[in-house]
């Protein structure tokens, strides 16, 4: 029988919800592209329910109990004795989220000898270290395209905010206040901007088609070039790099995975060579940005407004500067987390779990590391040193 150690984020501060503002969600059976929304055998969950905070469980608990396994759950990560370092070394299986993550260290690799699966309740397993897991033979999987969509909409929202100095005009609102010139004298129209975004993976290019239609100039940079079609089908402008790319654009969006040659890319630098005025959303990885960098570039006017809800570490001390720094539209990790993704990313972890628990292969789209190495999406989306 095997032992799951699932490290979700808390309940509300007022407790976990007993009613809904919807009753129901839209039905979608496939994603953009034609994969399949996840398929479990069975699920003892209700779609639109809280599942992701402690005690929703991802809906796991009932189906594994049934067949003998032990489930753990905790939002307890971090600090000596933490629930997740207690449970972990005869775990055999540990679930987490991207929004609240259980970094699995080489050290806490090292320390979980039964440790041969690690899933990611969402997208995004940059929290697991990649390489320990390929030396350890520790399978990675993530429910790929489960909120790549939720995540999408939250740039698209994000972008506008920024634009249209959407939050500090609520605010005069909150206010009670009325004067029309402080909220317009930093708000502009979208229509006729350039946009870029690097990466084009499946966030990337919806964030793409959900600007389209704003008139805007549409440019991206990754290391997959898109067909042909869908670049003269949505008037993308191709660049060979982000640097080659940023002195374009006048709103710039991060939705690439955090690797060795992602890491720390929108330093002093990159962010230098960006137009005067731009704008910078990043709701792929906190890492990415230089933290430093970005609070100095709102600050000297280099960056007109930076948004996001990725941060680094997660969740984010009081006084990290993003909190503080002007101009700013961040959230905390949520864009990948709305109640409908968190239908398909749990929907989609017990997919994995049957697979695995009965000895099936896992879909080959949710894959990152299987047999000591990058399989699946891993292979196209991340890179290791080993």
């Amino acid at each position: 029988m095997a032992k799951v150690l699932c490290v979700l984020y808390d309940d509300p501060t007022d407790g976990y919800p007993t009613t809904y503002a919807r009753d129901d969600l839209p039905a979608i059976n496939r994603y953009p592209g034609g994969q399949s929304t996840p398929t479990p055998e069975a699920l003892d969950f209700t779609p639109g329910h809280l599942l992701g905070s402690v005690s929703g469980e991802l809906g796991l608990r009932g189906f594994l109990e049934k067949a003998g396994h032990t489930l753990v759950v905790t939002s307890d990560k971090e600090g000596a004795g933490s629930v997740f370092d207690r449970e972990l070394p005869d775990a055999d299986v540990v679930i987490s989220q991207p929004f609240w993550p259980a970094y699995l260290t080489p050290e806490r690799i090292a320390a979980a000898p039964n440790l041969k699966l690690a899933v990611t309740a969402g997208i995004g397993s940059d929290h697991v270290d990649l390489d320990a897991a390929v030396a350890h033979g520790v399978t990675v999987a993530e429910v790929t395209y489960s909120n790549s969509v939720s995540v999408a909409e939250h740039v698209v929202m994000m972008t506008l905010s920024l634009v249209r100095n959407y939050l500090p005009s609520h605010q005069v609102v909150l206010d009670g206040g009325w004067n029309i010139a402080d909220c317009v004298a930093r708000s502009y129209d979208l229509e006729g901007m350039h946009v870029g975004t690097v990466a084009a993976g499946r966030i990337g290019l919806a964030v793409l088609r959900r600007l389209a239609p704003f008139d805007v100039r549409l440019h991206y940079t990754d290391r997959h070039r898109l067909p042909e079609a869908v670049e003269r089908e949505l008037g993308l402008t191709f660049h060979e790099s982000a640097a080659d790319m940023v002195p374009h654009c006048d709103v710039v969006t991060v939705n690439a995975p955090l690797h060795p040659e992602t890491e720390g890319l929108f330093g002093d630098e990159l962010l230098g060579r960006m137009k005067r005025g731009a704008y910078l959303i990043n709701t792929a990885r906190a890492k990415i940005a230089d933290r430093d960098a970005v609070d100095r570039a709102l600050r000297s006017g280099r960056l007109a407004g930076y948004a996001g809800d990725v941060w680094y570490p997660q969740p984010a001390p009081a006084d990290h500067p993003w909190r503080t720094m002007p101009h700013h539209g961040m959230t905390p990790h949520i864009s990948g987390s709305s109640l409908s993704a968190q239908a398909r990313y749990a929907a989609g972890t017990r997919e994995i779990l049957e697979s695995w628990l009965a000895g099936r292969p896992i879909r080959d789209e949710y894959l990152i590391v299987d047999g000591g190495a990058l399989a699946g999406t891993g292979a196209h989306s991340y890179s290791v040193t080993r």
